[in-house]
């Protein structure tokens, strides 16, 4: 649905419903946070917190779920950061805000949406702020600087995604047509930007296809290790409530889970502590924290471990296909304009072709690697998750192999469809 060319009757400023859509989603993000750890106090689970030390606890919550680092003072003195962003959290308060973003663009004139989205942001903001000020319980404080700007990041992509959705186009959103635009260029220029726009979303369908192979390798490990799970359920004896909570908070790192699975299938591994590293070839960690879904973590040497690096390239092979498919290589067909030596254009366009997505699936993964990262801030749990780095690098490389293979083999698959 596009922008209407006359906005809806609205009883209030654009500024103003910005404002009270985001305050909406700030609210319902909150109790979401809220109702959970009100039943763990009200059934006796926080025996030595009050009321109000159990609502500090929930705006801390509600900072670390949209990102914003907490500072810990440990009973020696010292000072830790405690910073894990639970991914499938996260995503709630995005999706509420993409809402927001939605109903604003149906309220807003073309190029006046930007009064609703300065409203919304600003008591988004302000209620980061707050949550900020209320978490300090003496232990474990946040930056009323960082509990103001970082819920921004998800509020407001999500709004602008939900806006540019309803609008249709960034024209109707911004008042800049980019098809106008780019039809003022040369065609060479407009040769150029399809292959690179094509490669970039080869490089998102690698990623994609990678993180999809490695939720699946997740999903299988999770049950071939339930037995060590329910055990350290039981060792956990959290009750109904508690044992509910303990579930809620690990469901949301889910995604992270699935992130960490991809770096070690890329064979870069994770870390579960400073000292530590779980790789497809072994695994060397200490002694884990009783968090019941770590049970699934493999143990000692893998025989089937190398087996699973072939899941970067399996998804590098399936954009190489994708990019073959959708006929945009004119790279290559400038090198043939340069030269009639078949065997030279053929190979540098194509290895030209796996360098460039292999970088752009490489730089996504280190993205995915360095936000599903996690810092405990106690003792050597400070370093939790894939080096972004490493991931960044290994996946760049596998992914960079299989597209060279997919898109090699797409003409012999398009001959066996005729």
């Amino acid at each position: 649905m596009r922008l209407p060319t006359k906005p809806r009757a609205v009883p209030m400023p654009l500024w103003l419903q910005g404002a009270f859509e985001l305050g909406q989603a700030a609210v319902v993000s909150a109790l979401v946070v809220v109702i959970p750890l009100a039943g763990v106090w009200l059934t006796g689970g926080f025996a030595a917190r009050e009321a109000l030390g159990t609502l500090r606890l929930a705006a801390q919550a509600w900072l670390v779920i949209h990102g914003v680092p907490l500072e810990i003072t440990l009973p020696d003195g010292g000072t830790g950061t405690l910073w894990a962003v639970p991914l499938a959290l996260t995503l709630l308060p995005f999706l509420l805000a993409w809402r927001a973003g939605r109903r604003l663009a149906r309220a807003s004139y073309t190029d006046q949406l930007w009064q609703a989205l300065l409203g919304a942001l600003v008591v988004y903001a302000a209620f980061g702020f707050g949550a900020a000020f209320l978490a300090d319980d003496g232990a474990t404080s946040a930056s009323p600087a960082a509990g103001a700007s970082v819920p921004l990041i998800a509020s407001g992509l999500g709004m602008i995604i939900g806006a540019y959705q309803e609008a249709g186009s960034w024209g109707r959103l911004i008042g800049v047509d980019l098809a106008d635009w780019i039809s003022t260029t040369s065609q060479h220029s407009r040769w150029a930007g399809s292959y690179v726009w094509s490669a970039l979303r080869a490089s998102f369908l690698a990623v994609v296809a990678a993180l999809g192979l490695a939720a699946l390798l997740l999903a299988v490990t999770l049950a071939i290790h339930w037995a060590s799970i329910a055990t350290i359920y039981e060792r956990l004896d959290a009750g109904i409530v508690g044992g509910a909570v303990v579930t809620i908070g690990q469901l949301g790192f889910l995604p992270n889970l699935a992130i960490w699975t991809l770096s070690w299938s890329s064979g870069a591994g994770f870390a579960l502590g400073t000292g530590s590293s779980i790789t497809p070839l072994a695994t060397t960690a200490g002694p884990l924290p009783a968090i019941p879904i770590l049970g699934a973590v493999p143990s000692g040497t893998l025989d089937y471990g190398m087996a699973a690096l072939a899941l970067p390239v399996v998804a590098g092979v399936l954009a190489g296909l994708w990019f073959f498919r959708e006929g945009e290589n004119h790279f290559d067909e400038w090198l043939q304009l340069k030269t009639h030596a078949r065997w030279f254009t053929a190979t540098a366009s194509t290895l030209t072709l796996g360098a460039f997505i292999g970088v752009m699936a490489g730089l996504g993964a280190a993205v995915l690697a360095l936000l599903s990262g996690a810092s405990a801030g106690i003792g050597r749990f400070v370093e939790l998750g894939p080096d972004p780095l490493w991931t960044g690098l290994w996946v760049a490389a596998e992914v960079a192999v299989g597209v060279v293979v997919g898109f090699a083999a797409g003409p012999l698959l398009e001959r066996e469809n005729r």
